[in-house]
């Protein structure tokens, strides 16, 4: 599949929302990253709501930062760090000054698949991006991806408009965090081989 670039992209609009609302409505859309090696990108499939003060598994759960200071920004940018020796990437949510991203944990594989494994080093399709360190890696991104406007047409990352079509989603609590809050904000696309295990 080739994913068409034309009129499809993600408005700020949408981000600029309550971050669950985002993240549930990020499912079944496309995560594209252009680069000098080619094009890559996959159906977002599994992902996780972050909010700031009183969401103790937040990076803004205590107080703003260099670090954490995109998380106060506008909704529809690309907030990059890493963990365990892996790049995550995660979108902004909310209005401006009030934080929120969510982190996209697993995708399905579209375009540039053998891009993909030449990166990742392994052949099996289900391994390639069913996880957040994974699919950064996949599809090449690291912190110079950081900042960036995913709401830009022309710009290396973008989120894309999916099928459309009804998908059916479950929910849980987020994964390897060591304190959650009560509600259940992993979201993924139930029965998706590509869902992190």
């Amino acid at each position: 599949m080739v994913v068409p670039l034309k009129m499809l992209i993600i408005p700020r609009s949408f981000y600029e929302r309550d971050t669950a609302c985002v993240a549930r409505e990020l499912l079944d859309k496309v995560l594209v990253c252009r680069s000098r090696d080619g094009l890559t990108s996959g159906k977002i499939v599994e992902v996780e709501a972050y909010y700031g003060r009183g969401d103790p598994a937040s990076r803004a759960s205590r107080k703003r930062t260099m670090f954490n200071e995109i998380m106060w920004g506008r909704g529809g940018k690309a907030f990059i760090y890493m963990v365990h020796a892996q790049w995550l990437f995660n979108v902004t949510t909310e209005q401006e000054g009030r934080p929120g991203a969510v982190l996209i944990r697993a995708l399905e594989p579209l375009d540039g698949v053998e891009l993909m494994r030449r990166r990742r080093g392994i052949v099996n399709e289900r391994g390639l991006t069913s996880g957040p360190g994974k699919l950064t890696q996949a599809l090449g991104i690291t912190r110079r991806h950081h900042g960036l406007d995913l709401t830009d047409p022309k710009g290396e990352l973008m989120i894309l408009e999916g099928k459309c079509g009804p998908v059916k989603i479950a929910s849980s609590h987020r994964i390897g965090v060591s304190a959650d809050l009560k509600r259940k904000l992993r979201f993924y696309i139930r029965g998706n081989p590509y869902v992190s295990r």
